[in-house]
């Protein structure tokens, strides 16, 4: 498939002679929204059509680039639902950071859906949870996958949330577009955080939304979205979307998981090993080795992959895991574990 914006920057001239921002003067790929550069806030070129392969990849009526995080992502969504009258909207106990500030920005009420806790990961919040949560908000969002690789029931949500909107912070989840499990199957609106599972520079991410909510989610981007968007974290927003999947590595991921008795999770690309508390040891000694996992929440070492990790990767790092000794997991969380990735109001 094309890279529309990818080609146009290689097109660029050598004698480019820079009088616009950025001050650095070189061009190259890093440019301003110039006459052949086409513009994000009004796209009708390259921009477009890279937004238009996008959409059509990820399931969506109309997909918006962004090189903000999915935290714009979020916050579009947030303001998307309240512009369409929506008061209150259900969230998970322990949601991004981003969800609870996007709320007391718009305005809205965050209805909060009580979380289980075992051995220190919160579990997704049960169908009843929703379903009860939802007697007092005019919508839903949902975390899919979290940061350990759990899944809430999208199927039940959906049929819960009827005709309220369902919001998924997909941040984590750029990767299952080619699966069943993928948000943008059953979301009205949903972010995905390219960057994080995909191969993409970082901050490069996807907001994209269904039916109505598509063209109020446009409304809303231009709120949160940068005037001055990086051109080679858009190219690389575009590359990694239409990234072919790699069903050696996830078959290799299913396997080690099994081989090294890790966590079962429901996302291959989410790697949660159980050190307890020798986890701050466990680390130290993979650095030393310059293996770095993702995080250490004091009770597992989490080790993302994607599509671009190699077999050999994983090769590596089992023989140092087999060098590793494990502790005994906490039934509780540890001190300070969880509230990084929460802040409940």
């Amino acid at each position: 498939m094309k890279l529309h914006i990818a080609d146009m920057l290689r097109l660029q001239s050598a004698e480019h002679l820079s009088f616009h921002t950025p001050g650095h003067k070189h061009a190259g790929a890093d440019i301003t929204e110039l006459s052949y550069s086409d513009n994000l806030a009004s796209p009708m070129g390259v921009l477009k059509q890279a937004e238009e392969d996008v959409a059509q990849i990820l399931g969506a009526d109309r997909s918006f680039l962004l090189t903000d995080g999915s935290t714009s992502g979020v916050y579009s969504m947030l303001y998307t639902i309240k512009v369409g009258g929506m008061s209150a909207v259900a969230v998970p106990k322990y949601a991004h950071p981003s969800v609870f500030r996007g709320c007391k920005l718009m305005g809205l009420t965050p209805v909060c859906m009580h979380q289980e806790v075992e051995y220190g990961i919160p579990l997704q919040p049960s169908v009843e949870e929703m379903a009860n949560a939802l007697k007092r908000a005019d919508a839903l969002l949902l975390t899919s996958p979290d940061y350990y690789g759990f899944l809430p029931n999208l199927l039940e949500a959906r049929r819960l949330a009827g005709e309220k909107p369902l919001l998924i912070d997909g941040a984590h989840g750029s990767h299952l577009h080619f699966c069943g499990n993928y948000a943008g199957r059953f979301a009205d609106l949903w972010v995905d955080g390219v960057h994080k599972s995909l191969p993409a520079l970082t901050q490069g991410a996807v907001v994209s939304a269904k039916g109505k909510w598509a063209d109020q989610l446009f409304g809303s981007v231009k709120y949160f979205r940068t005037t001055s968007p990086s051109y080679p974290i858009l190219a690389s927003v575009e590359y990694a979307v239409k990234y072919p999947r790699n069903l050696e590595i996830e078959r290799a991921a299913e396997a080690f998981k099994r081989e090294f008795s890790l966590l079962k999770n429901d996302d291959w690309s989410k790697l949660v090993v159980p050190f307890g508390k020798n986890c701050g040891v466990a680390q130290a000694a993979l650095e030393r080795a310059e293996v770095y996992p993702e995080f250490n929440d004091g009770n597992y070492l989490m080790f993302y992959l994607s599509p671009k990790t190699r077999e050999e990767d994983l090769s590596r790092l089992g023989a140092m895991l087999k060098t590793l000794e494990r502790g005994i997991v906490e039934k509780s969380a540890p001190a300070g574990a969880i509230p990084i990735y929460s802040e409940e109001p």
